[in-house]
């Protein structure tokens, strides 16, 4: 379990810095996310559920095929599931707060340079490519 803690949200690459409220994967997490400007080039899948809004920016969430969407700053949440499979890039800065649900065991990355996909665990442990 971590409380107060500032760290990078999907990895030493990403884009997004978290300041986590309070990180429990066996329950939930809650986080505020300052989105840097693009993102990093990859797809990824979720360990959890979560509902979030951004408070601030604009974010495009581009899934795995191609189809695309704008997320703007709104009194309801947007919801992203377990199996919500895309790459979230902002323009400019972008904040969102985000309520997390359990974590599942595993999650996916797709990395298009490489076309590889990568089957993650905590830490981001990579179990199997």
């Amino acid at each position: 379990m971590k409380l107060f803690s500032i760290m990078k949200d999907g990895g030493g690459e990403s884009t997004v810095t978290g300041y986590w409220l309070i990180e429990w994967k066996l329950l939930f997490s809650i986080v505020l996310l300052e989105f840097g400007n693009g993102s990093r080039e990859a797809y990824h899948s979720h360990a959890f559920n979560c509902f979030s809004w951004v408070i601030s920016g604009k974010l495009k969430e581009q899934h795995l095929g191609g189809s695309f969407n704008y997320i703007l700053p709104s009194f309801m949440p947007f919801m992203t599931y377990r199996d919500t499979f895309h790459k979230v890039s902002s323009e400019g800065t972008t904040w969102v707060l985000s309520f997390r649900g359990p974590w599942s065991k595993y999650w996916k990355e797709y990395l298009p340079k490489e076309d590889k996909f990568l089957k993650l665990s905590s830490g981001r442990k990579v179990e199997s490519i």
